[in-house]
């Protein structure tokens, strides 16, 4: 490697993370191929060249319950990442996207070891502990934030925050200027879906513990729907805690289920190709919205953790395309709401009322020109460029 090379360490434990490092080590590639990123990600991460130390799946959990479930990994790999941080190669700087609780905790190390720190999708402080903002400006150089309403937050303190548009932009404009975003009836027929079939996706989530909590419902909700409307068909995207033989054995024969792998089609093409969706609350849900699909949302979490969060969450939605609209533009039922009966109703009354369906598309393209411009990917790179400057300046 050049001695002159940056390397950057990048930390991520969700999907959604891996998706969004992936995008920023290519833009930081496209403006110096000098830098070399290494720590936690996923495949995404690995294809743009990242060095994987520790799969991101590994600390993938949600909620007081599961973490404390997954607590010998996580103390692990926490401890491994902090000796890169003190060791006498140490990284030149310190990106951390989303997953706070483990990430502020590492930012925290990474100031005591001298290496500045970018975090990128910040804590969402808006939305709970907003106390966390002191924290937050004592321990991270720089604030890359994906929503309008957020810099205001941090008035005041000592930390650089831009506002750089969402993530998801980049990705859909990918695909909207090459990729087979308008290829629905393409996929139907590589899926080998009847043309006279309806379509629902049921989207059950990345994490190992929302399949624990959501993948019964759906289930249950898909076999409610379908004894209604028995001309429907269901599209399962698989993510890699869900296999596709794993998948088969949840929902049964009886169900008429197509799973698509991330490799057979994007998550667009998915969506586009259903007419609604019973998607789990979480950063596909924008996905979803840019699709301009109408969508049902739902999230269950073990009663502990919904109980303590329910105390401390201060928003009055919890499904993302609602909080960026900040007015209820979809459906979304959380818990003990979140009932088969209630979400294939909700899917039914989307799928077969035509103006009901039309209204929240609408609504969705609002959503859509509310959440800025592409290029995020290249602004977040810019500002790590920036970072390293003023490294060298001191």
């Amino acid at each position: 490697m050049n001695k002159s090379a940056k390397r950057i360490m990048i930390v991520t434990g969700e999907a959604s993370g891996d998706l969004h490092g992936a995008n920023l080590i290519k833009a930081v590639n496209e403006l110096s191929a000098d830098t070399k990123f290494f720590g936690v990600g996923g495949q995404k991460m690995a294809a743009a060249g990242c060095n994987i130390l520790i799969p991101c799946e590994k600390l993938a959990v949600m909620g007081v319950v599961e973490v404390i479930g997954q607590l010998p990994v996580i103390w692990s790999s926490f401890q491994r990442l902090k000796r890169e941080l003190f060791g006498s190669h140490k990284p030149d700087a310190l990106v951390l996207i989303d997953f706070p609780d483990f990430n502020l905790r590492l930012a925290h190390q990474a100031q005591k070891a001298g290496v500045p720190v970018l975090y990128y999708i910040s804590p969402k402080v808006w939305a709970w502990r907003q106390g966390r903002v002191k924290k937050i400006a004592q321990s991270v150089d720089s604030l890359a934030v994906i929503f309008p309403f957020e810099p205001v937050l941090y008035d005041g303190l000592d930390i650089r925050v831009k506002y750089v548009g969402h993530p998801l932009l980049d990705e859909f404009a990918a695909l909207a200027n090459g990729i087979d975003l308008h290829g629905g009836v393409d996929l139907r027929q590589r899926l080998q879906i009847p043309t006279t079939k309806k379509i629902i996706g049921l989207f059950p989530g990345s994490r190992r513990s929302e399949l624990r909590y959501m993948l019964e419902t759906l289930v249950a909700s898909a076999q409610l729907i379908h004894d209604e409307e028995p001309n429907v068909h269901f599209l399962v995207p698989i993510a890699n805690s869900l296999k596709k033989d794993e998948g088969k054995a949840q929902f049964g024969l009886e169900l008429p289920v197509t799973f698509v792998e991330a490799g057979d089609a994007t998550i667009y093409d998915v969506a586009r190709l259903c007419g609604t969706i019973l998607t789990v609350s979480g950063t596909v849900t924008l996905q979803v919205a840019l699709a301009g699909t109408p969508m049902v949302i739902f999230y269950k979490m073990s009663p502990v953790t919904y109980a303590i969060g329910k105390r401390l969450v201060k928003v009055a939605h919890a499904g993302l395309p609602n909080i960026v609209a900040n007015k209820r533009v979809v459906p979304e039922f959380i818990q003990n709401e979140a009932t088969p009966q209630a979400l294939a109703s909700e899917a039914l009354h989307v799928l077969n009322d035509p103006s009901y369906a039309d209204t929240m598309k609408a609504a969705l393209q609002t959503v859509q020109k509310q959440l800025g411009n592409p290029g995020c990917s290249a602004r977040v790179a810019e500002m790590l460029f920036d970072l390293l400057a003023e490294k060298k300046e001191i």
